[in-house]
């Protein structure tokens, strides 16, 4: 894993609710990734090294990814919820010694960003979300088309122990279906990068936390953001998205972001869903222009 991050320290930093995984380089701002379902900080590698010249980044694991901590899912599934979940990075933060940063998440990690912002306002100086509307109204969008697509979602949330008996007996070939069968196959993904998400994807315990970031999504995710249904994120967002993918195919991305943040700016990537590891030098471009 090294050889993906040159010139990154790895650390574990113990905070409330479990303990994370991190790298972290760099000098200058401090900008926090979050990485999306079924990988790891590994979706960074491509662009973490670039940003660090500007910037002190931190990639980490959430819970339940990666290595960081995977502890079994309570009936309410609330330590799995997006709030839990921003809790641990804001705690992992101020850790490092960032009260303020900024934040870019994709695919899971940008739905913690997105409730990381709601809940710690103070602490976000500028937020990216990538290739995802709010969930709550992509769940109210959801139809015949977008179920296909976005199987997983429902796959996932069913209880414990359907889906994770199922995947888990064989995550190599869930794990190469689900990210192979986008926009542009297996090939965008490096080699070691790719051995790292089998590796971490394959512990019985991940395959439980992640159904478990499923099922609070449909549950107690969607009850903390029916209860926040009128605030607005007071930071700039900038959204980002695959032309080639569902978001592109199913939402108005840019009308989704304004209904629930004050400034936002984005456009579609020449890309699928993975957009750090299909287009990493668009995203630094991105990246470094609105985070100026």
């Amino acid at each position: 894993m090294s050889a993906l991050f040159p010139g990154f320290e790895r650390r574990q930093i113990a905070v409330s609710g479990a303990t994370i995984n991190l790298v972290h380089g760099g000098q200058g701002p401090a900008l926090l990734l979050l990485h999306g379902y079924p990988q790891t900080h590994c979706i960074w590698h491509k662009v973490a090294p670039r940003l660090a010249q500007h910037y002190t980044v931190v990639a980490t694991d959430l819970r339940g990814y990666g290595d960081s901590s995977k502890p079994a899912g309570l009936p309410d599934h609330s330590n799995y919820s997006k709030r839990a979940l921003a809790l641990d990075q804001v705690e992992l933060m101020q850790a490092l010694g960032y009260h303020e940063f900024h934040l870019v998440g994709h695919d899971r990690g940008a739905r913690v960003a997105h409730r990381l912002a709601l809940d710690h306002a103070e602490r976000v100086k500028k937020l990216a979300v990538l290739d995802i509307c709010p969930t709550q109204s992509m769940y109210a969008r959801t139809d015949r088309a977008f179920a296909k697509a976005y199987f997983h979602w429902f796959l996932l949330i069913q209880p414990a122990p359907f889906p994770e008996t199922m995947i888990g007996a064989d995550p190599e070939f869930f794990l190469k279906y689900q990210m192979g069968r986008r926009y542009g196959g297996l090939k965008a993904f490096a080699p070691e990068a790719m051995a790292e998400y089998l590796r971490c994807f394959s512990d019985p315990a991940a395959i439980h936390a992640s159904c478990e970031d499923y099922r609070a999504a449909e549950s107690i995710d969607l009850e903390h953001d029916s209860a926040d249904a009128t605030k607005r994120l007071a930071c700039p967002v900038l959204a980002l998205w695959g032309k080639h993918g569902v978001i592109e195919q199913r939402f108005d991305c840019l009308a989704e972001w304004r209904a629930v943040a004050r400034e936002v700016q984005g456009q579609a990537l020449d890309c699928g869903h993975y957009l750090a590891e299909e287009q990493p030098e668009e995203v630094v471009q991105q990246l470094e222009s609105f985070l100026a």
